[in-house]
């Protein structure tokens, strides 16, 4: 075994040392990769560098012999049924060489967990275009009960690069959702901080003090875009920080909880003679494109949300197409 030098790709453009690593060398634990920075034993450029260090295209990485990693990782596609092929493919609303925008339905989860059997991160292997290509990876999370526009990356490289305008705030994310009463003001801004309560599944999200060692600053831009004899709203939401919940728990502060919220409203929440799921969708991503310019995407109501607005006279109008703009 010998020295080797790596060459970063394109697609690996901003990708954190550690994650660079995992993909090349998926047995190499963190702890040991720590060491070997520590040790100068990993360059970059020659350089002394950390685990978190983000790489950029055609910089050479020095690795030192490590055992059993003469050839990168493959990554194989997991086998996978073709019924759970085409339910994933029917959620594409864009998709192009370096990213794919999901409509996904509510009740469906991102990720497992505890009783959790059926989910979007076991069903990636169905949108790669080749077998040799990297797996999707998810670049955000939505609520399993919400609906609406779910982000993916194609390469690591992308990942990182549509990661960092998560953090940056450079993406603008709009909800829909349609809420029990009529907010006063009809226009907005909610600043208050959350926390979260208990752990695993139970948990809740609860509005708290600022004082509160463990609250957190949240806040969400609000827009009422009709309403229905001040009984229900259709509100715009556009969440300006991203905590557990924040939606769900900030409409409930205002008094207008979400029209089917299984955890948060109360009584107040399902009201009869309306579908009981909760009517929270993500409706707009406007977003820089890893390639230039600025990807917006918008993602059709789900059925049950396209019920209760034609119940309520709610006129959404035609749903855009995807738009790219620059670049």
């Amino acid at each position: 075994m010998s020295v080797v030098n790596l060459t970063v790709s394109e697609d690996e453009a901003g990708i954190r040392l550690d994650r660079y690593f995992r993909r090349h060398y998926p047995h190499l634990t963190q702890g040991a990769l720590q060491k070997l920075c520590r040790t100068g034993q990993i360059r970059v450029e020659g350089k002394r560098v950390e685990a978190s260090t983000r790489l950029e295209p055609g910089q050479s990485v020095r690795v030192p012999p490590i055992p059993m990693a003469a050839k990168p990782a493959r990554d194989v596609p997991r086998p996978l049924d073709d019924k759970l092929v085409r339910e994933i493919q029917r959620m594409v609303v864009y998709q192009d060489r370096h990213l794919i925008v999901l409509n996904k339905p509510s009740g469906l989860a991102v990720q497992g967990g505890p009783g959790i059997t059926r989910h979007v991160d076991m069903m990636l292997d169905g949108l790669r275009e080749n077998p040799d290509d990297p797996r999707p990876r998810l670049v955000h999370r939505i609520d399993r009960d919400t609906s609406g526009l779910l982000l993916l990356a194609r390469t690591p490289g992308v990942a990182a690069k549509l990661a960092a305008s998560f953090r940056g705030r450079d993406v603008k994310k709009t909800y829909w959702a349609v809420v029990v009463g009529r907010p006063d003001p009809l226009s907005g801004e909610i600043d208050q901080p959350l926390a979260r309560l208990g752990a695993g599944p139970g948990a809740i999200t609860v509005a708290a003090d600022r004082k509160d060692e463990d609250a957190q600053s949240a806040r969400t831009v609000y827009e009422v875009l009709d309403s229905a004899a001040r009984k229900f709203s259709w509100l715009g939401l556009s969440p300006l920080t991203g905590r557990t919940h924040q939606l769900r728990v900030h409409c409930e502060s205002l008094g207008t909880p979400i029209l089917g919220d299984p955890k948060y409203g109360g009584a107040t929440a399902h009201p009869s003679g309306f579908t009981d799921q909760l009517h929270l969708h993500a409706r707009e991503l406007d977003m820089p494109h890893p390639a230039g310019g600025r990807l917006v995407v918008s993602a059709e109501l789900p059925a049950h949300m396209r019920e209760t607005f034609r119940a309520l006279g709610f006129t959404p109008g035609t749903t855009p197409p995807p738009a790219r703009k620059g670049g």
